[in-house]
């Protein structure tokens, strides 16, 4: 096969590059532009996508030779399979083919007669010869066919309706020609590459599907370096195309970033601003278009409105082209020798079977939009039109918010005339009143929704019009895309900040969002990445935020940060505003205490809480912390350490920095880690010490015994302890262990106001003993969980007795599955009356029936004390759901 007439063919010259259409194939090979899209071909990570070429060559070397490109509008298939063919024959590829055929649907579509395949690879390939055609059937193998534009085959490539052929010489349809090359009837064994948008003949096809990305960042990058020679301009339109178009998901179309290149190098070479949003982009491109016309304005406003006409068809109808007699019925008859300007024409412009159609979706939309601001004749609502055109269009209403501005529309306005004073009141108050009804409720994408159209709008005042004082934007916005961070981030900026920045379980978090959110996260007073991934790329953003922001808040629980993104962040940590920050399961180990320690004793570090639960960072970790707490300059007043994997001795270490003078915890939660006895020793030393300040410590299931309570009881009957709440819950103390707790409870200034016993092997006289201390005038205690201890009605009917008691400060008690039964409820409901402070019972997982409700309702309704009475899982029937409901104070 002569190579050098292949080349001829494909790089010869076919048509002009149009503003909306984009740059044509062949000068994009020709002048060396040419820049291989991305493919999504596989499970792979961003940043190691595979090059739509890399995925191409991968394919064909395996046993299935057929590949479907599937691409949106632009994206860069046509140029793509062109350079494939032109790589072939220049002997760069696929050397292994001895044959290639090019084809263009839309050209087979004009082959409407009877034809074998030697005579269609004639006639599209005239270079061909005839001789050489035995050779092609005999080795098959040998032959790579290339398609181009299968969305644009007029016939269907359904196997069951269609007649297969096998011989090549046969005389048959092109459809079934086609067909037969595609399900490999014909020719089997030759390779096929197959560039499509998406279509429903996809669905009769088999092969290897290479999804077409288009460019990334990266590859944007690339473009504009090879567009503008000067380095300088280049750096200076990447900037601002990212910044403002760089977000939405068709700036990955090649054809697009063409589009905008071409667009912003008269403005560069010029010194004319650059458009700020998507609407002032296609007003300048517009107004190109409409300039190189040389027409009046009536006949613009004319042109625009035919055009107006036949989007609206085109999205209505779900239809990609017209006919000429469409195009007539729409107004078009007198601009039918320019319409080539802003449509693409496909067949002789003079011939009734020429069909025409919008370079791309966006274009469509615009003019749409366009066209209703511009139309003075019947009267039409925004919300009617946006409604009989919410199927077929995407960016209409961000086009009708940036129309609706008079600063985004008067370029247009000085060719077209002024638009609709009628319509662009109704919009705005559609805009207004549909913002506010979806600020008031809790969906998230209408949330974006509103946002991107301020964005689109670019009007500050509006901003704070619509996000009042009464709109709920305090969401979880975690499934935020770029595409929504860059308007969420601009409304925040608008409104000089936010209280509560919540991207909650946001799954990826990649560096361009952290970016674009930046300047969000700084103005933010709290800052929910709960359950988010964050890329390594976006931390150091986050942390740059923290560190020129206003945070003081900062949650990052069940966020897989690990201690490489950890050691990031702590950069931010040091030199900032954050009082409280969450680490708990964040994959954090001991490697990344000694950074927090750093930014713990920075000296302008203003962190008070600091959460670490559930990380591995074991003794030598938690020792590294406790050196902060020997620092003056750190503020740490509590300090969480839930399952930690800590043992007593790192507690002793702990102790001692309790104890240094410098250490200004007042809270320590140490649940959940095997410190054993020992471990509450050393602590109780510190407890005694009269330059410990500690007022909450949690042993939560700690593997203690009755052992480690008389080291408790000394330092609660210590002058110095200054311990109000102590939480033991879930360890085996016993009789004897809760017995001594009870002495030093009676101590006369005592100061624990709050004890959780919970399942900690308590017994009768154990009851017996706190109701008496409860009662003896001496006992601060405010709060008391003892559930799960099974006592019965007879062990807590001492706890009744004391609520009853004038001495009693009790206001919340827990009494969860102690087995009460229906005989308590006479006692319960007599201390309920008696006492002056119980506000909250938790009576949950009891055997109380259905004989106990009509008392408990009564009691709970002529209290006006008690706020709270949990009745959970007791042993009440439906029946009787009716009463409970008459009191709201009572949770059943």
């Amino acid at each position: 096969m002569d190579k050098d007439s292949v080349l001829i063919h494909i790089l010869k010259s076919k048509g002009t590059p149009t503003l909306l259409g984009g740059d044509l194939p062949f000068r994009v090979i020709n002048d060396n532009k040419y820049i291989s899209p991305l493919s999504a071909e596989g499970e792979v990570r961003e940043e190691n996508l595979p090059t739509v070429d890399q995925a191409i060559h991968t394919a064909l070397s395996g046993e299935n030779k057929t590949v479907i490109l599937i691409g949106s509008e632009g994206s860069g298939k046509t140029t793509t399979v062109e350079k494939l063919v032109v790589d072939w024959a220049k002997g760069v590829h696929l050397q292994n083919f001895e044959y290639v055929f090019h084809f263009r649907f839309k050209d087979l579509n004009a082959h409407e007669d009877a034809l074998s395949l030697e005579t269609l690879i004639q006639r599209c390939h005239q270079y061909f010869p005839p001789r050489s055609m035995h050779l092609v059937v005999q080795k098959p193998e040998d032959v790579l066919f290339v398609f181009d534009g299968l969305n644009e085959c007029k016939y269907s490539l359904d196997p069951s309706v269609l007649t297969l052929c096998s011989d090549p010489t046969q005389v048959v349809s092109v459809d079934c020609l086609v067909a037969s090359l595609l399900h490999g009837s014909l020719l089997k064994g030759a390779a096929v590459v197959l560039a499509t948008r998406p279509t429903a003949n996809l669905k009769f096809l088999s092969g290897s599907q290479v999804k077409v990305l288009g460019f990334l960042k990266p590859q944007r990058k690339a473009f504009v370096n090879r567009f503008f020679t000067d380095a300088a301009a280049a750096n200076k339109v990447l900037m601002h195309m990212e910044r403002t178009l760089g977000f939405y998901d068709f700036s990955t179309s090649p054809r697009f970033c063409w589009t905008v290149c071409s667009v912003y190098k008269p403005l560069i070479d010029s010194g004319g601003k650059l458009p700020e949003t998507l609407s002032q982009l296609f007003v300048d491109i517009l107004v190109g278009l409409i300039q190189t016309l040389s027409v009046s304005q009536a006949e613009g406003t004319e042109l625009v409105l035919a055009l107006g006409k036949m989007a609206s068809h085109c999205s209505v109808e779900q239809h990609l082209s017209c006919t000429k007699a469409q195009m007539y019925s729409f107004g078009f008859q007198q601009f039918l020798t320019s319409v080539d300007t802003f449509l693409r024409v496909d067949g002789e412009m003079e011939s009734d079977t020429s069909v025409l159609s919008f370079h791309s979706q966006l274009i469509q939309e615009f003019i749409l939009a366009l066209s209703f601001f511009l139309d003075k004749t019947m009267y039409t609502s925004a919300e009617k039109m946006l409604k009989k055109h919410e199927d077929g269009t995407k960016f209409l209403d961000v086009f009708l918010s940036g129309l609706s501005e008079p600063t985004q529309r008067r370029p247009l306005e000085n060719f077209l005339g002024e638009f609709n004073p009628d319509r662009v009141k109704d919009f705005k108050q559609w805009f207004k009143s549909s913002s506010e009804e979806a600020l008031q409720g809790y969906n998230a994408d209408k949330h974006y929704g509103c946002f991107r159209l301020l964005h689109q709008a670019q009007n500050e005042s509006l901003v704070k019009e619509i996000i009042n004082s009464s709109a709920r934007i305090g969401l979880s916005y975690g499934s935020l895309t770029l595409q929504d961070c860059v308007p969420w981030s601009y409304v925040v900026t608008c409104l000089a900040g936010t209280k509560l920045l919540n991207l909650y379980n946001a799954k990826n978090l990649t560096e361009e969002m952290a970016e674009v959110l930046a300047p969000a996260m700084s103005l933010s007073l709290k800052i929910v990445l709960k359950s988010s991934f964050l890329s390594t790329g976006a931390v150091p953003h986050l942390a740059s935020a923290l560190n020129r922001g206003i945070t003081t808040e900062l949650d990052l629980s069940y966020s897989p940060l690990g201690d490489e993104k950890l050691k990031i962040l702590c950069t931010g940590l040091r030199d900032c505003k954050i009082q409280e920050l969450c680490l708990q399961s964040c994959d954090v180990t001991e490697e990344s205490c000694e950074d927090l320690v750093s930014a713990l004793t920075s000296g302008t570090s203003q962190l008070c809480l600091l959460v670490m639960s559930f990380n591995k960072i074991g003794d030598q970790g938690f020792a590294k912390l406790c050196d902060a707490l020997h620092s003056p300059h750190c503020k740490l007043r509590e300090l969480q350490l839930d399952g930690c994997d800590l043992t007593e001795a790192s507690i002793k270490v702990f102790s001692a920095a309790l104890r240094s003078g410098q250490s200004k915890l007042k809270k320590v939660i140490l649940a959940r880690n095997t410190m054993d006895d020992s471990g509450v020793e050393a602590l109780c030393i510190s407890l005694q010490h009269p330059l410990c300040k500690l007022q909450s410590l949690n042993l939560y299931t700690c593997e203690l015994t009755g052992a480690c309570c008389s080291h408790l009881k000394e330092a609660l009957m210590s002058e110095y302890c200054t311990l109000s709440e102590l939480e033991l819950s879930v360890n085996e103390l016993g009789q004897e262990g809760a017995l001594l707790l009870c002495q030093a409870l009676r101590r006369p200034g005592c100061p624990l106001e709050k004890l959780g016993l919970t399942r900690c092997e308590l017994t009768l006289p154990v009851f017996e003993e706190l109701g008496s201390v409860l009662k003896s005038g001496t006992s601060q205690l405010k709060s008391l969980s003892v559930g799960l201890n099974k006592v019965g009605d007879q062990g807590v009917k001492h706890l009744w007795d004391a609520v009853a008691h004038p001495s009693c400060l009790l206001e919340e008690l827990d009494v969860e599955m102690t087995q009460l039964t229906d005989a308590c409820i006479e006692d319960l409901c007599t201390a309920i009356r008696a006492s002056k402070t119980l506000k909250k019972l938790e009576m949950r997982n009891n055997s109380l029936t259905d004989a106990s409700i009509p008392a408990l309702v009564q009691v709970m309704q002529d209290s006006h004390g008690m706020q709270e009475m949990n009745l959970k899982y007791n042993e009440f029937s439906e029946d009787l759901f009716d009463m409970l409901e008459t009191c709201k104070k009572i949770i059943y």
